[in-house]
This record gives C-alpha cells, sequence and structure tokens, in this order.
C-alpha cells in the first residue's frame, strides 16, 4: 500500500465512525488519555447513593450516569443534542432515568429546589444560576469540568498558533459559583497526557469534541491533516494534554 493510499484510508476511517452518545471506546488502541486522579465516577456513584432526587445535566449517551450502582428515588437527565437522546433513553433504562431534551440555553425546564444532587460530566456551559435554582437547600453540584486550553497542541496542529484561551479557567468557575449563591466546597485541577497513534483517531476525536477545530471537515482541513499523518508516521504518536478540574458547590 503507497503512502498516500494508507492517508486516505486512515482518514476515510475516521471519518466514517459514528461519533452519536458520549462514547470514546471507537479510540480503543489509537489513542490513549489519562483519567484525573479524583475518580468522578466513584464520587458520582457515592453522591448518588445519598440522594433522594438527583439530575444529570449534558449527560450525553448516558453511558457515565448508566454505571451508578445505586440511583436516587428520582432520577433525570437533560442533553440538547438530538442524536444523544435517544442514546441516553436506551442506555439509562437500567437505571431507571428518566431523559429530557433541553434548549442549548438556559432556563432548565424543572421548578424551583426540584434536587438534592445536580452532577454534570463535562458540560457544554455550566448554568450556575439555573444550578442554584434547582438545587434544594443543602443540595451539592458535583462537576468534572474540561479546562482552559485543553488540547490545545492538537487545536494548533490544526489551526496555528491560538491566542492565550480565556475561558474555563478553574478560578472564573469558582467566582460564577459563588456570584449565584453557591459555596464551593472542592476544586481540583489536572493535566492529563493525550495521545493519538494515527491520524483516524485524529479525525474521529475531532468531528466528535467539535469545540477543538470549530468547522471542522476532513476535506477543510486535508492539508493539515496530511501533514499531522506525516509526523507521526516519522515522529511516532501525537502527544497533547487535557486540562480537567473538578468542582463542588452547595446551596446555604
Amino acid at each position: 500500500m503507497s503512502a498516500d493510499d494508507d492517508f486516505a484510508d486512515l482518514l476515510a476511517e475516521g471519518a466514517a465512525a459514528r461519533v452519536d452518545g458520549w462514547d470514546f471506546s471507537w479510540l480503543a488502541g489509537r489513542a490513549d488519555e489519562e483519567r484525573p486522579p479524583w475518580g468522578y465516577a466513584r464520587l458520582m456513584a457515592g453522591r448518588m447513593a445519598a440522594a433522594d432526587a438527583a439530575l444529570d445535566i449534558d449527560t450525553g449517551g448516558g453511558e457515565v450516569l448508566a454505571e451508578v450502582p445505586t440511583p436516587p428515588r428520582l432520577l433525570v437527565a437533560t442533553e440538547a443534542w438530538p442524536p444523544n437522546v435517544a442514546v441516553a433513553r436506551r442506555t439509562l433504562r437500567r437505571v431507571g432515568a428518566t431523559v429530557v431534551q433541553v434548549a442549548e440555553r438556559p432556563p432548565l425546564p424543572f421548578r424551583n429546589a426540584s434536587f438534592d444532587l445536580v452532577v454534570s460530566r463535562h458540560p457544554v456551559d455550566t448554568w450556575w444560576g439555573e444550578i442554584a435554582r434547582v438545587l434544594r437547600p443543602g443540595g451539592s453540584y458535583l462537576s468534572q469540568q474540561i479546562g482552559a486550553g485543553t488540547v490545545r497542541e492538537l487545536s494548533e496542529a490544526i489551526l496555528g498558533p491560538l491566542p492565550p484561551p480565556t475561558a474555563r479557567h478553574p478560578e472564573q468557575a469558582v467566582a460564577a459559583a459563588e456570584a449565584a449563591g453557591l459555596t464551593v466546597v472542592d476544586l481540583r485541577t489536572a493535566t492529563l497526557r493525550t495521545v493519538f497513534h494515527d491520524v483516524a483517531a485524529v479525525v474521529w476525536f475531532l468531528r466528535k469534541v467539535i469545540w477543538t477545530v470549530p468547522g471542522f471537515t476532513v476535506d477543510r482541513y486535508r492539508p493539515e491533516l496530511r501533514r499531522l499523518h506525516d509526523r507521526i508516521r516519522s515522529e511516532g504518536p501525537f502527544v497533547a494534554h487535557a486540562q480537567r478540574f473538578l468542582v463542588e458547590a452547595r446551596r446555604p
């Protein structure tokens, strides 16, 4: 097989694979990412076991929530992207969760003080005022979030040099939570090594994690992908770094 055929085949693989839901198992053997040291799924499961009514915001395909061993009496999940809603409804039957399709903007379609626990893994946006509104007094919000400049090396490999990130800094989350009347009780940060072993993994990742390169298509960025493919072939896997932070806040 020629180098050109190999490149074209890898692009086709990455472009054809499904990207609905929030399951990254397609990347097995093609890409690796370190996991945060705090174990979000374990922390969330512990909070869920003690909750009466819980809400998961931006559930994706429900893959993380579905692994909760002891669901609360009332469990609700929201999702804005229509393809994910159908996936989440199938996935979350096992834990008895109701999946509600929502708009990409507030408000949340729930009464004040409806939940004693709200969780979110990698929310698109955090609507702190709405979270405070739907939490019961004494209730908690637990979230693992994508930090500023995550996989910046990959963004710049496609787009060229970028200005310093101005959003998704942990201290901004703390200030917003406090402005909404919540008390931050835990904040942790981590930088995680992310490794791409071939350009198919890059294509699939950029199709799924759409904010990494906004407006990404294979045709639009084919020359940049070719350079990245050649770099991987000559130098080895492409390494980037993901930023994550864990925040927990309570309504007094």
